[in-house]
């Protein structure tokens, strides 16, 4: 089974599920987990091929939408939170397996492929030579000599280092060669998730659009839109107080 870090203790109302997106891990959604388990319990998971997680050949939706039923038949029906790619393996888990999801937030990203790559990520944190890293800082010094300029990525990325062990706690070669069906979306997935769902994305992100919504209507006939202003792609961690104030809110109605 997925690693799985627990917030909290069981009360009245539906566990969390947290899902993390590409590259990231469960400790990346730490401060939120913690902060929303003072009225749930909360679990945030490391997805496979991440964090403490095992590592597979394969990272296809199908396969990480099993890996949450997993989950959720050991921590009874919950409500789920996903971002970006653990938004839509969130998002096979509930059309698959709708029984055990109570109600969904799918954070800033749609159940359509994108013709974007992460790839190059890739190649910039295998290009760093790890024997040579004795601290986080050296590590992002070499991620922006490979071409990261963004400094948040850089840090991100960093936090999946095991600077112990002088690893990355990903699985990059199997991202690499699964990263058209990461940016992608299965073809052949089918079902109806009729229960609340909310589609929470950044206004200045342009991975949820309006032509979206035929789509995603489609599959989850209960959808509904907010759009946070001033955040991004990563709106949790542009906008963390506002993010949880609009999840604490919605599942909370």
């Amino acid at each position: 089974m997925l690693n799985m870090i627990s917030h909290g203790e069981p009360t009245d109302r539906p566990p969390l599920l947290i899902v993390h997106g590409l590259y990231g891990s469960a400790r990346n959604w730490g401060v939120i987990a913690k902060k929303l388990s003072d009225e749930r319990q909360v679990f945030a998971v490391d997805m496979r091929n991440h964090g403490n997680s095992d590592w597979q050949d394969s990272h296809s939706y199908p396969d990480m939408a099993a890996d949450l039923a997993e989950v959720l038949n050991e921590i009874g029906p919950a409500d789920v939170l996903g971002h970006s790619m653990g938004g839509k393996a969130c998002m096979v888990a509930a059309l698959h397996t709708p029984d055990l999801i109570k109600r969904l937030v799918v954070a800033d990203i749609a159940p359509v492929p994108y013709t974007h790559t992460q790839a190059q990520f890739i190649v910039a944190m295998k290009a760093v030579n790890l024997e040579t890293v004795e601290k986080r800082s050296d590590a992002v010094a070499q991620l922006e000599a490979a071409g990261v300029e963004d400094p948040t990525l850089r840090n991100f990325f960093t936090q999946s280092l095991d600077l112990k062990s002088k690893k990355w706690r990903l699985n990059l070669d199997v991202l690499q060669a699964e990263m058209d069906k990461i940016v992608g979306f299965p073809a052949d997935v089918s079902g109806v998730f009729d229960k609340p769902t909310l589609f929470l994305s950044g206004a200045m992100s342009d991975y949820v659009l309006p032509e979206h919504r035929p789509t995603i209507r489609e599959f989850f006939p209960k959808a509904q839109f907010v759009k946070m202003s001033g955040a991004g792609h990563w709106l949790h961690a542009e906008k963390p107080a506002e993010f949880m104030a609009t999840v604490r809110a919605w599942l909370n109605r």
